[in-house]
């Protein structure tokens, strides 16, 4: 735990990606391991989605959330997605 003299640790939560930790960062995952990061600031997966969980690859971005216009649709694998 941080000492009372530390300063706090940064984070800042994303709506559609990962939350980012300003580190060194140690996290305990849900079946008890720990993974340890010295990096300046690390991105902390929300989605589960992740090859790299609990650290984000970004795999959040291949799907978007549900859109409510009829002709939004997710791209095919080898497709590349349109831009606005």
């Amino acid at each position: 735990m941080a000492g009372r003299n530390e300063t706090p640790r940064r984070v800042v939560v994303n709506r559609e990606g990962p939350i980012l930790v300003e580190g060194p960062v140690e996290v305990v995952v849900d079946d008890g391991t720990t993974a340890r990061s010295d990096r300046f600031v690390v991105a902390i997966c929300t989605c589960r989605r992740s090859r790299t969980y609990p650290w984000c690859d970004t795999s959040h971005r291949r799907r978007k959330p549900a859109a409510s216009g009829a002709n939004d649709r997710q791209p095919q694998e080898g497709e590349e997605e349109s831009r606005p």
